[in-house]
């Protein structure tokens, strides 16, 4: 752990003020109405841009440039994995569920075609999720790995991007039907599991991209396929969805994998960084 310099406090706290400032515009709105579908849906898309364009304006304010946010590609391997990880992870946890009868599944209610949700659904998810990646994982992350360990970086990017949903838990209609203490501790136990793969992915490609295709793949795919596919039998919501307790434990044991992948290969993830890429953390990995 190094010392915070004055001007990353400065960053920080302009970065937060402006990403929670700007979100409570649409956290009123949607709450007002008790529903995501507010506004025609459209409030949910500006919402998650929030993120996004604090960071942009937090970079021009103190660097007069956008540099930074992890623009370029860099190795497509990290782009592929920041894709299939949520399948992994999501098939482990509502496979796991559908074996032992706790829920059921029914694929005949799954109606849209193969080229309309592969290739149109994700683009479509890619564009949502990328406002909150640039602010996430664009902005906040290598901040947060100037001052912080990895494993630090991780949940406190986890914790903030946790919170930052809890209103629309809270007064709106996202949540598992559950307790709404029940819904935000699954919930908060899921993001900050997948932090872990999604600060790895950033810090060490360099790029933003992958944790935007593992952000937008993660919604495509619970939301749009296994949530769409999966028969509440009574018991299912507490274990499924992005508010059950079997999603947030498979999200766990991602994050533990990607924690030790972290502690066991730092040089290997170092050496991997691309030239021109966001610098890593000049901290000892893990705590």
């Amino acid at each position: 752990m190094t010392t915070a310099s004055p001007r990353l406090k400065r960053e920080l706290t302009t970065y937060l003020l402006l990403t929670f400032g700007l979100s409570t515009i649409f956290y009123v709105l949607i709450s007002s109405a008790h529903t995501l579908g507010a506004g025609g849906g459209l409030y949910v898309p500006m919402l998650m841009w929030c993120p996004g364009v604090s960071a942009l304006i937090t970079r021009l304010l103190f660097q007069r440039n956008l540099r930074g946010e992890g623009w370029t590609w860099g190795p497509t391997r990290f782009e592929l994995a920041g894709y299939a990880l949520p399948i992994a992870y999501a098939a482990c946890a509502y496979g796991a569920v559908w074996i032992f009868d706790f829920g059921g599944v029914d694929l005949s209610r799954f109606h849209t075609g193969a080229f309309r949700f592969l290739v149109v659904g994700l683009a479509i998810s890619v564009a949502f999720a990328l406002g909150e990646e640039l602010g996430w994982r664009g902005f906040l992350v290598p901040k947060l790995a100037e001052r912080f360990s990895f494993t630090q970086t991780a949940v406190i990017s986890g914790i903030i991007w946790s919170t930052w949903h809890v209103p629309l838990i809270i007064f709106a209609d996202y949540n598992g039907g559950t307790p709404t203490w029940y819904s935000i501790a699954c919930f908060a136990v899921m993001v900050v599991g997948i932090s872990f793969p999604m600060a790895w992915l950033r810090l060490r490609s360099g790029s933003v991209w992958p944790a935007v295709l593992l952000h937008a793949s993660h919604n495509l795919f619970i939301q749009g396929f296994f949530d769409t596919v999966t028969v509440d039998t009574g018991v299912t919501k507490y274990l499924l969805s992005e508010f059950g307790a079997v999603l947030a434990l498979a999200a766990a044991v991602t994050g533990v994998i990607f924690w030790r992948l972290d502690r066991q290969q730092p040089a290997l993830a170092r050496a991997s960084a691309p030239a021109g890429s966001a610098p890593l953390s000049p901290a000892p990995l893990g705590m």
